[in-house]
């Protein structure tokens, strides 16, 4: 139940574009086609899927403060946090490099479409704030780390597909002079961001019910409570005014 609840909402409720607005350069400047935003979106999950599970066994076994004590005791008071931007930044850029190699070869022409924004997913925020956040959350196990890198990616794969295929649409509307090109495309995603914070409530629902229907139980035993201690002295009360 962990991995589902936070699978859904690393996807609706904390979108990587629509809850805290990162990696918006890229998504804003490769969402004019579908094709090439399914490409860049493709590549984003897969190096997020990467990156955050890697960098959460750096967190785990280099950074923290004594995390080095499985090289012996003496290492034990060793704390390397100070390096966690640029061992994150390493392996994002690590990966990064290796998927431009895939793409180049085996997709030239997505490489093509693509151009300049292929590298900068190295640069791009949006994956470095997926291995920052699963630092800060202190995410516990490592599957739990491979779970929120994968759907943070797919979050973000289906913020920049819905605006591309918006954007394609919206070439055949009237739209003002003034709001055409990134005027349009900066109210369609606030609009969308409106949107998916009404998915806030999706995974806290139950949660607070549970609470509601604790507290009115915890109400009813208390008013229960109550009633037997005052029903005890007025039995006694009602039988000694009959024995006299």
């Amino acid at each position: 139940m962990e991995h589902v609840e936070l699978f859904f909402k690393s996807i609706f409720i904390d979108n990587m574009v629509f809850a805290t607005f990162l990696g918006m350069c890229s998504y804003l400047a490769v969402s004019k086609k579908v094709t090439t935003a399914v490409g860049l979106g493709a590549a984003v999950i897969f190096v997020l899927a990467v990156t955050v599970p890697m960098n959460w066994l750096l967190d785990q076994y280099v950074l923290r403060p004594g995390a080095l004590k499985w090289l012996g005791e003496e290492y034990a008071a060793y704390d390397l946090s100070f390096l966690s931007f640029i061992l994150f930044i390493a392996t994002i850029a690590t990966m990064v490099q290796l998927v431009e190699i895939v793409v180049e070869k085996f997709a030239p022409a997505l490489y093509t479409s693509l151009g300049i924004f292929l590298p900068l997913i190295a640069v791009n925020c949006a994956i470095l704030g997926g291995s920052l956040f699963m630092q800060s959350r202190d995410i516990q196990t490592l599957g739990l780390a491979f779970n929120y890198g994968l759907s943070s990616g797919i979050g973000w794969f289906l913020a920049i597909l819905a605006i591309a295929a918006i954007r394609e649409k919206i070439r055949y509307s009237n739209v003002p002079a003034p709001l055409r090109g990134l005027g349009i495309t900066f109210i369609i995603t606030g609009l969308m961001a409106i949107g998916f914070m009404s998915f806030g409530g999706m995974l806290t629902g139950g949660d607070e019910t549970t609470e509601e229907t604790d507290e009115l139980a915890k109400a009813q035993v208390e008013n229960t409570v109550s009633d037997s201690e005052t029903e005890v002295p007025l039995a006694e009360v009602s039988q000694e005014i009959n024995n006299k």
